[in-house]
C-alpha cells in the first residue's frame, strides 16, 4: 500500500536581530527550540511518546549548538526514548530535515516525525565553528578542493558574481531588498503571520510574539546609500569584472530563530483526529557550480518541476530564499515566472536568515500563505555554501 506524507502543522518563533541585545539574544538556541517543539505538540494535542524521530538542522554545531537536536527533545519534554539527530546542510539544513522525514514516512520507517531548524546567531557567531584553539580562522576548504575548483571564495563574491552573469545592477538589487520590507510589513500588519509564529518566553518572563527585523521604513532610496561589504583592494584585485552591488541592506540579515513541522503519514494523521494541511509532491537536491556557489536553486527547479509533472506557471507561491537578492532575480530571470508569485510576504532580506531555522521558516510562510490566498502548489527552493539546493514541491490539502 503507497504511503503519503503530510504536513499536519509547522510553526517558527519570531525572527530576532541575530546580535547581542536582540529581542531572542537572550535565549538559549536548546530553549528556544525545546520551546516550539514542545508548542508544536501541545497545539496538536500529540502525545510525544508517538514521535519516531526529531530531526532538526543547524549550521554552527559548537557551543550551546552541540547536540542540539537532542538537547531540545529533552528541554521540549519528550520522552526519554523519542530519539533527535541535527543534520547540516548549510542553509538548506531544516528544508533537509522535512526531506528525511517525509522520505522516512514514505518507505514506512516513521510514521510520525518532526522536522525543524534553530540557530541563535547572537549567541552562536556564524563560522565559531572553524576557529582554532588560539581563536584563528581555519582552511575549511582544503588544498586538494580550491586546486579542483579555483576561484572558491566565499557566498558574498559568489553574489557578486551572479549579479554579474545575470546583468542585474545595484538599483535591482535595492530595489528587490526595499520590496522584501515592504511586503513582510504589509503581511506583518495584516495578521498574515499570526498563524505561523509561536509566542516564546526568555528567563525573565518576557513574552517575544513579534519579528523583530522587519524594517517598515526601508526604501530603494536610502539602500543606495550603503557601501559594497565585499569590496576591498585585494577583492577588486582579484576579481577586476565585479561592480560590487552588494551591500548589508540588499543581503539577508543575521538573526536568531527556530522552526518545526510536524510530518506524518496520512492515515495516521486521520486516525488520531488531524487535519493534514499539505501533501509533500516531491523533493529534491543538487549540486551546481561550487564556484558560482549560489546558482543550485535554478536546475533544482527545474528538476523537481519535471519530477512532479507540473509546469512553472502552475505553481502559485515560490519561496526562492533571499541569501541575497541577486540570488531570486537571477533566478526569476531564469524561470521566469510571474514575480507577484516569487516571495510575495518577503524574505530573509527583512525576516533574516537563522541559517539552520531557515528551511522550515520558509515552509511555514509558504503553507500559511497558500492557505491564506487558496493557492494550491508551492515550491520552495534555497542555495546552500558549496553550491547546492534543495527544493521541496507541496500541494495544499
Amino acid at each position: 500500500m503507497s504511503r503519503t506524507a503530510v504536513i499536519v502543522d509547522i510553526v517558527r518563533t519570531p525572527m530576532g536581530r541575530g546580535k547581542i541585545g536582540g529581542a531572542l539574544s537572550h535565549i538559549h538556541p536548546v530553549d528556544l527550540l525545546g520551546q516550539t517543539l514542545k508548542i508544536l505538540c501541545t497545539r496538536n494535542q500529540l502525545d510525544p511518546a508517538r514521535i519516531d524521530d526529531v530531526l532538526i538542522g543547524c549550521v554552527t554545531q559548537v557551543s550551546e549548538q552541540a547536540n542540539v537536536a537532542r538537547m531540545s527533545a529533552l528541554a521540549a519534554g519528550f520522552p526519554v526514548q523519542v530519539p533527535a539527530t541535527t543534520i547540516d546542510r548549510k542553509c538548506g539544513s531544516s528544508q533537509q530535515a522535512v526531506h528525511f522525514a517525509g522520505q522516512a514516512i514514505v518507505a514506512g520507517a516513521y510514521d510520525i516525525a518532526i522536522a525543524g531548524g534553530v540557530e541563535s546567531m547572537s549567541r552562536v557567531p556564524m563560522g565559531s565553528n572553524r576557529l582554532s584553539p588560539a581563536g584563528e580562522r581555519m582552511d575549511d576548504i582544503g588544498t586538494i578542493a580550491t586546486a579542483r575548483f579555483p576561484g572558491m571564495s566565499s557566498q558574498g563574491i559568489a553574489a557578486e558574481m551572479i549579479a554579474a552573469r545575470w546583468e542585474i545592477d545595484r538599483e535591482s538589487l535595492d530595489a528587490y531588498a526595499a520590496r522584501s520590507h515592504q511586503l513582510a510589513a504589509a503581511a506583518r500588519d495584516s495578521g498574515s503571520f499570526d498563524s505561523e509564529i509561536v509566542a516564546v518566553a526568555g528567563p525573565d518572563g518576557t513574552i517575544i510574539d513579534r519579528d523583530e527585523s522587519i524594517r517598515d521604513v526601508t526604501t530603494s532610496e536610502g539602500l543606495a546609500q550603503l557601501k559594497p561589504v565585499f569590496r576591498t583592494d585585494a577583492s577588486v584585485a582579484e576579481y577586476p569584472a565585479l561592480s560590487w552591488s552588494v551591500t548589508a541592506g540588499n543581503a539577508s540579515q543575521i538573526t536568531d530563530g527556530a522552526s518545526a513541522a510536524l510530518i506524518m503519514e496520512e492515515s495516521v494523521a486521520v486516525s488520531l483526529g488531524l487535519r493534514p494541511r499539505a501533501r509533500i509532491v516531491a523533493y529534491d537536491v543538487v549540486g551546481d557550480d561550487p564556484v558560482m556557489m549560489l546558482t543550485a536553486p535554478i536546475p533544482a527547479t527545474r528538476r523537481i518541476l519535471r519530477k512532479a509533472g507540473l509546469d512553472a506557471d502552475m505553481i502559485d507561491h515560490y519561496e526562492v530564499n533571499e541569501a541575497f537578492a541577486s540570488i531570486p532575480l537571477a533566478w526569476q530571470k531564469e524561470m521566469k515566472v510571474d514575480p507577484a508569485r516569487l516571495n510575495p510576504r518577503g524574505g530573509a532580506i527583512a525576516l533574516g536568515h537563522p541559517l539552520g531555522c531557515s528551511g522550515t521558516r520558509l515552509m511555514a510562510t509558504m503553507l500559511n500563505a497558500l492557505e491564506q490566498t487558496g493557492g494550491r502548489f508551492g515550491l520552495q527552493t534555497m542555495c546552500e555554501a558549496g553550491g547546492m539546493a534543495n527544493a521541496t514541491l507541496i500541494e495544499r490539502l
